[in-house]
C-alpha cells in the first residue's frame, strides 16, 4: 500500500460477496493479448503490478500473464478471492488471497487447503464488517497459524466497520496483523482507473 502500482482488473467472478465493491467487473471490460496488456503496462513506468478482478484466476490466461509479468521484472501481486486454486500460481507472485468472513455470505466457498500454498511473502486478507467477522478471523489466523506463515491482513469494510474501532480492537487484542485500509477511497472516493 502506499506504493505506485499498476492495477490490471480482469473480468468475471464466480462469488458474490454482500460488501462487493466491484460489481462493475462482473461483466463488460475488453478483450486484450497478454503482448497488448504488457504494452500498457510498460507505459506506465511502475516496476509494481497488481492483477485483481472480480477473480482473476477465473481467467484462463491468467496464471500465464502473470509468469509473463515477472519474467519481465516487475514485482506483481495477485488479489484472489481464496474461492480457487492458487496451487499453480508462479512462485514469485505474492499472493493476496482473502478468506471469505461471514459477513461476506461467501464464507463456505473458502478453499481452505490453498494455505498451504502460501509463503512468508504472501498475505492472507479478511475483510471484516462486524463482531462476528472480527470474532472469526482471529479465530482462523490462530487455527492455521496464518501469522506463522504468511502476513495476515485486517481490513475494515468501507461504511460498514469503523476503521478506528477495528484498529482499536486489534490493538487491545495484541494481534499479530496488519491493519489495512482502502487507501485508494480515502483518496479517490470511488474513482475507476482507465
Amino acid at each position: 500500500m502506499g506504493i505506485p502500482t499498476v492495477f490490471i482488473r480482469l473480468t468475471g467472478c464466480p462469488l458474490r460477496c454482500t460488501y462487493c465493491d466491484t460489481e462493475y467487473a462482473f461483466t463488460g471490460g475488453e478483450k486484450k493479448t497478454i503482448s497488448a496488456i504488457i504494452d500498457e503496462v510498460g507505459g506506465y513506468g511502475s516496476r509494481y503490478v497488481t492483477v485483481t478482478g472480480g477473480e482473476p484466476l477465473a481467467q484462463t490466461a491468467c496464471l500465464a500473464l502473470l509468469t509473463q509479468l515477472v519474467d519481465l521484472g516487475y514485482v506483481v501481486s495477485l488479489e484472489t478471492s481464496g474461492a480457487l486454486d492458487v496451487s499453480m500460481v508462479d512462485p514469485r507472485v505474492i499472493k493476496v488471497m482473502d478468506l471469505k468472513t461471514p459477513s461476506s455470505g461467501e464464507q463456505n466457498r473458502n478453499l481452505y487447503q490453498n494455505i498451504q500454498h502460501l509463503t512468508k511473502s504472501d498475505q492472507v486478507k479478511f475483510v471484516i464488517g462486524n463482531d462476528e467477522d472480527y470474532a472469526w478471523s482471529k479465530q482462523m489466523t490462530s487455527e492455521y497459524n496464518l501469522s506463522d506463515s504468511c502476513e495476515v491482513l485486517f481490513s475494515p469494510v468501507m461504511g460498514q466497520q469503523n476503521p478506528t474501532e477495528l484498529a482499536n480492537k486489534i490493538l487491545a487484542d495484541k494481534l499479530p496483523v496488519r491493519f489495512q485500509i482502502q487507501l485508494h477511497k480515502l483518496l479517490w472516493n470511488d474513482a475507476r482507473g482507465k
